[in-house]
């Protein structure tokens, strides 16, 4: 086969994933979804879960606590073992807050950042509040990307506090790597939520956006009582008091989605964290620059 026809069949599949999964109605085929995955069979979840694996051939259930599911649901939202990964609570690193493969990351430029190559979008667009636009100009980004087949489970960065999440109702498009190169805003136009994490004591600050998606448009927080979703009708700005050390577990996503995750400028992306990798739960993402050492503590194990 020749370049030219492998890159000419390449470009006609992902045109045909982003008319599946994009030229669809959107709302209407989440909700369904989100129907369909709560139903209570074992034998439905075992068929769906199976033909699942046809088309995600990355979706390994050994390290899950449990191995045998009641609904699609309770896959998606699967708990790992406990000490299953590992977190690096060396001070002045920010962990992963979640597994994940790396998108658009590094220094925001100003308040600009990019969700593809070519594809520039300002913080304002995503986070519609001025003084936390201020807060991240010139600091650090990256953009983690959750498959359908990954553990959706997302955990605190760091030690911090949160005392509001900060909804946004939007679309659904698919957040793929196919559609961020065609959609414009893309992330600024689907569902988000926006969680500023206090950090008393510490340089900086840093602050989560979940961003939902087709077939998701679902996130829990714990420190909530609703789950925010297409059906949510209460306030946007919600007020809550939760405590978290790094590497505890704040909430989760009912299927694959994103966390774009903001910090200071004193911070700067972790070694070789850059676009294309997978990162694990735990894993450094980012350090604190204004550090020359900030430990010489080794990662541990996840307790719970």
């Amino acid at each position: 086969m020749s370049m030219e026809t492998a890159l000419r069949q390449l470009s006609q599949q992902e045109q045909l994933n982003f008319l599946l999964t994009n030229r669809i109605p959107r709302h209407a085929l989440t909700r369904l979804m989100g129907w369909y995955s709560r139903i209570e069979s074992p034998l439905l979840a075992r068929a769906s879960m199976a033909l699942w694996q046809l088309f995600a051939d990355d979706l390994h259930l050994e390290e899950a606590e449990k191995q045998r599911f009641t609904s699609l649901h309770d896959c998606f939202t699967r708990r790992l073992k406990p000490g299953m990964r590992d977190i690096d609570r060396r001070a002045g690193v920010l962990a992963s807050p979640c597994d994940a493969i790396v998108g658009e990351c590094g220094p925001v430029a100003g308040t600009t950042v990019f969700q593809a190559k070519g594809f520039p979008y300002e913080i304002g667009d995503l986070i519609p509040d001025a003084g936390l636009r201020e807060t991240y100009r010139d600091g650090c980004y990256a953009t983690l990307r959750l498959k359908s087949s990954m553990y959706h489970r997302f955990h605190a960065p760091l030690d911090c506090t949160v005392s509001e999440v900060r909804y946004i109702s939007g679309d659904t498009w698919n957040v793929n790597p196919v559609a961020l190169k065609r959609i414009e805003n893309l992330y600024c136009r689907n569902e988000r939520a926006v969680v500023p994490l206090h950090t008393p004591g510490a340089a900086g600050s840093v602050c989560l956006v979940p961003v939902a998606a087709v077939l998701v448009a679902s996130m829990r927080f714990h420190a909530l009582p609703e789950v925010l979703d297409l059906q949510y009708r209460g306030p946007n700005r919600i007020p809550c008091s939760a405590r978290y050390a790094k590497g505890e577990e704040m909430g989760y996503f009912q299927h694959g989605s994103t966390i774009i995750v903001f910090a200071t400028a004193n911070y700067a992306l972790a070694e070789g964290i850059a676009p294309g990798q997978t990162i694990r739960m735990g894993q450094a993402l980012m350090r604190d620059s204004s550090l020359t050492d900030p430990s010489t503590a080794a990662p541990v194990s996840q307790e719970s």
